[in-house]
């Protein structure tokens, strides 16, 4: 198996995390969100990977000079303007010579969705595309997918009025594709795989959807993200992840509760750390608190800070001592560009 894995949105919704690395490269725990993803491909058989790359992709090139990752072969296609999801897709497919039936996938999405049930599924159902499908509470977000019983799409429906969804299972974000997929998309055309390639393989009734009961999270949201980490020190995912990266330090009369502590990071005496993200080589001073927050990479929580509510700072930031904030940017939207 062959998967395009897309990786070239800005991240805008993770801002300011994003300003300074495009969002799969964000940390996930010990390693990339991008490292986990492939990881769990290449253990369910995927034997290449393409990254079809368009923000920053001097940032992935770096990571992965050698070509590999999470021991699977990496190929990228770098695109020369925003092409949208199907625009993207396509891109990379011809880029790297794909002929043949393959997976592709968003880059923020974090599942233990088994893609060789989903590929068999495909197989058997003989359409040109299936869709992994997922339960979620609020569909309205999502793109909606209501199932006949052979598993033919009847509709998809992309973010309907809340309370006016026909179900709760939504497009999960990872596909088998066959060629003629990327037929429907002129060369270097902008398209949405979502919004005009699904809708026409509906009329054609040749898309298919396969609901899954896997572990599955969006991780491009501050909120999102901030929960994967947690899942991830639950357990939640098979395993559970060491919390405090053991190059970093926690004072004597510090307090770490269920919080991620990345390489080199400090916490210092005094300072309390709950339900939260600290990354490499960042700073929470004495005295200073954390309560559902991300702290970016080589940033300082000053002393006596107390930021809760899924405040969000950026990289390479100095929070000022004695700042107290419940939800807030740092630096905040107005300093970002457009």
């Amino acid at each position: 198996m062959k998967a395009v894995i897309l990786v070239g949105g800005f991240g805008t919704r993770l801002r300011p995390l994003t300003l300074s690395v495009p969002k799969q490269m964000l940390p996930m725990g010990s390693v990339t969100m991008l490292q986990r993803v492939v990881e769990h491909l290449g253990g369910l058989g995927v034997e290449e990977v393409v990254l079809s790359l368009g923000y920053q992709p001097e940032v992935f090139l770096r990571e992965f000079p050698d070509g590999e990752i999470a021991g699977v072969p990496v190929r990228y296609a770098v695109e020369p303007e925003p092409l949208d999801t199907g625009g993207a897709i396509a891109f990379a497919a011809r880029e790297a010579g794909i002929d043949d039936t393959f997976l592709a996938l968003n880059g923020d999405v974090l599942t233990d969705l088994d893609v060789g049930e989903l590929w068999r599924f495909h197989q058997k159902a003989g359409g040109a595309a299936t869709i992994a499908l997922t339960k979620v509470d609020d569909p309205s977000r999502y793109g909606v997918v209501p199932l006949a019983g052979d598993g033919r799409v009847e509709a998809f429906i992309e973010k309907p009025e809340p309370g006016t969804a026909p179900t709760d299972w939504i497009n999960a974000g990872t596909y088998v594709l066959e060629p003629e997929v990327i037929d429907l998309v002129p060369a270097g055309s902008r398209r949405s795989i979502e919004r005009e390639i699904f809708p026409h393989l509906v009329e054609q009734g040749r898309l298919f959807g396969l609901q899954a009961a896997a572990y599955w999270i969006d991780a491009g949201t501050p909120d999102a993200y901030l929960q994967a980490h947690l899942d991830l020190l639950d357990g939640l995912r098979g395993s559970f992840e060491p919390a405090v990266h053991d190059t970093s330090r926690i004072d004597a009369g510090a307090m770490v509760k269920r919080s991620m502590i990345g390489p080199g990071a400090i916490v210092a005496s005094g300072a309390r750390v709950v339900d939260s993200v600290v990354m490499a080589g960042a700073r929470v001073a004495a005295g200073a608190s954390l309560q559902r927050s991300i702290v970016g990479a080589r940033s300082v929580i000053g002393e006596g800070c107390d930021l809760s509510d899924l405040t969000v700072v950026g990289f390479d930031e100095d929070v000022p001592a004695g700042t107290v904030d419940a939800g807030g940017r740092f630096p905040p939207a107005t300093e970002w560009p457009i």
